[in-house]
C-alpha cells in the first residue's frame, strides 16, 4: 500500500530573507520546496542594518552580483554617542575586530533586497506563492505536514517556519514565551536631510543612548535615513504622549537627535513595531524547523535580525535536505539543528541585557581593554557567532561583562551622565 501522496517536499512559510534563503538552498538540491508569503513583494520591512557575516554569506551563496543592482550604503562600522553630546561620540570598525580584519557590509532599503533573495529562490527552482496566508496547522509529524491556505490544503514531508513575528508554528504549538526583562516598543520613520558624516564614515550606522533606551540613525542611501527609538513600554507610558507623536517627542528632547535631525523632513514611511524579545522552543520538532524572527528574537541593537535569520536558515535547509534523502536520523538532526540556534543565539541576548545597563555603556565607550575585550565585542557585533562563538571570543566577551560588574562597584573608567529623556527639559 503506497503512503499518502504530498504536494511538495517542503513547504517554506514566508517569503522575508530567512524564508527565501532556506527555499533557496533547498532548491538548489534538487527539493521540491513551496514558498508561502501573505505579502505581495516588494513590501515594506524595518532593519536596513546588516552585519558583516551576512555579506560573506551573500557572497557564498553567490548572490553579491544581484547585491549590486540595488543601491545601498557602505557600512565600515558602528558609532556610539550618548544623547546628551557632552562627549566626542565612538567608532568601533569592524577591521579592529578581534581575529582579523572584517570585510565592510551594507545599509539598504528592505523591500527591494526581500524581493531579490525571494526572486532568486524562484529562479532557483522554488515555487513562490505570494498572497498566501496560512490559516492553520493540521499535521506536524516527520514525513508528514498539512496546512490549510486561504481555503486549501496543501501536504508536505517538512515545514520551515520563516513568519517572522507572527510566529506561525510558534503560536500553533504554544512555544512563544516573551522575555519579560526585554519587552521593548520601537517608533520608526524615514527622513531626508538628516545630517550625516563625511567621507567613509557616512555610511555608519548610530546608537544614541539614553537611560529609557535608544535611537537608531541608519543612512539607507544617499537622500534616506531611518530613524527609530527603542524604549520599555513603561517608559513608553510614562512619556503620555500618543503614540505617533513618540519619534518626534524624542528627538525634540535629546540634544544630539535634535541637532543631527534639525534640517530633516519625514518621508512617508512611518511606523511602530511591538519590540518583544521572545523564543520559541524547542526550534525543531517533528515535521518542522523554526528558522529567523519565527524561532527567536533578539533585540535589534546589534542588528543581528537578518544575519540569524539567514544563517539558521541555510542550516536548517542542509538538516531538511538530509532528512529527505534518508541519510539522517530525525532526532539527532533535530538535536544539531537546535544546538545550533542556541549557540548562535545565547550570547547575543546577554550582551543585549548589558546594553541596557549603563555601567555596560562605560566601560564599552572606554573602547581600549586588555586581551583585545573591546575586539572581540566588535568580532560578535559583526556576526562572529555561527556555529558557535570561537572559545578565543567566549571567553574575552566573559571578561568584559566582569570588568563591568567590577566597574559598578569599584569604578575604574570615568563615569557617564547617563541621559533621561523624561527629565530632559
Amino acid at each position: 500500500m503506497s503512503g499518502p501522496a504530498h504536494t511538495h517536499e517542503v513547504v517554506v512559510i514566508g517569503g522575508g530573507p530567512a524564508g527565501a534563503t532556506a527555499a533557496r538552498q533547498l532548491a538548489r538540491q534538487g527539493v521540491d520546496v513551496l514558498v508561502l508569503d501573505k505579502a505581495t513583494h516588494p513590501r515594506f520591512r524595518i532593519g536596513e542594518s546588516f552585519l558583516p557575516r551576512t555579506s560573506k554569506q551573500l557572497e557564498a551563496l553567490g548572490l553579491g552580483s544581484k547585491l549590486e543592482q540595488i543601491e545601498y550604503m557602505p557600512k565600515l562600522g558602528v558609532e556610539f554617542v550618548f544623547g546628551h553630546g557632552g562627549e566626542p561620540p565612538k567608532d568601533f570598525w569592524f577591521r579592529d575586530a578581534f581575529g582579523g580584519a572584517k570585510q565592510p557590509t551594507f545599509n539598504i532599503e528592505r523591500a527591494p533586497f526581500d524581493r531579490m533573495l525571494l526572486r532568486a529562490a524562484g529562479e532557483s527552482g522554488a515555487t513562490v506563492r505570494e498572497g498566501a496566508s496560512v490559516r492553520r496547522i493540521n499535521r506536524l509529524e516527520d514525513g508528514d505536514v498539512e496546512v490549510e491556505v486561504d481555503g486549501e490544503s496543501l501536504r508536505a514531508k517538512y515545514l520551515i517556519d520563516a513568519s517572522g513575528q507572527a510566529t506561525v508554528v510558534g503560536r500553533h504549538l504554544g512555544l512563544r514565551r516573551v522575555l519579560p526583562d526585554l519587552r521593548k516598543i520601537a517608533y520608526y520613520a524615514h527622513y531626508r536631510g538628516v545630517q550625516r558624516r563625511d567621507g567613509e564614515e557616512a555610511g555608519s550606522p548610530t546608537i544614541v543612548m539614553c537611560r529609557e533606551g535608544w535611537f537608531w540613525i541608519i543612512p539607507i542611501d544617499r537622500e534616506r535615513t531611518s530613524i527609530g527609538l527603542v524604549m520599555s513600554q513603561e517608559d513608553a507610558r510614562a512619556a503620555g504622549r500618543p503614540a505617533g507623536e513618540m519619534l518626534r517627542w524624542g528627538i525634540a528632547r535629546c540634544p544630539v537627535m535634535r541637532q543631527r535631525c534639525q534640517d530633516c523632513e519625514p518621508t512617508d514611511v512611518a511606523g511602530i513595531a511591538a519590540d518583544y524579545s521572545y523564543r520559541c522552543r524547542p526550534y525543531a520538532g517533528p515535521g518542522y524547523f523554526l528558522v529567523g524572527d519565527a524561532a527567536t528574537f533578539v533585540d535589534p541593537v546589534f542588528s543581528t535580525g537578518v544575519c540569524l535569520g539567514m544563517m539558521a536558515a541555510e542550516h536548517a535547509a542542509k538538516c531538511t535536505v538530509a532528512l529527505l534523502r534518508e541519510r539522517a536520523d530525525a532526532k539527532k538532526t533535530r538535536r544539531e539543528y537546535i544546538r545550533f540556534v542556541e549557540s548562535s543565539s545565547t550570547m547575543l541576548f546577554r550582551i543585549v541585557r548589558g546594553f541596557y545597563k549603563h555601567s555596560f555603556r562605560e566601560v564599552l565607550m572606554q573602547a581600549q581593554g586588555p586581551f583585545s575585550v573591546h575586539g572581540a565585542l566588535i568580532a560578535l557585533l559583526a556576526g562572529d557567532v555561527f556555529p558557535r562563538p570561537a572559545l578565543a571570543l567566549q571567553w574575552r566577551v566573559r571578561l568584559f561583562e566582569f570588568f563591568v560588574r567590577f566597574h559598578e562597584r569599584f569604578p575604574f573608567v570615568p563615569r557617564r551622565a547617563n541621559f533621561s529623556l523624561l527629565e530632559s527639559d
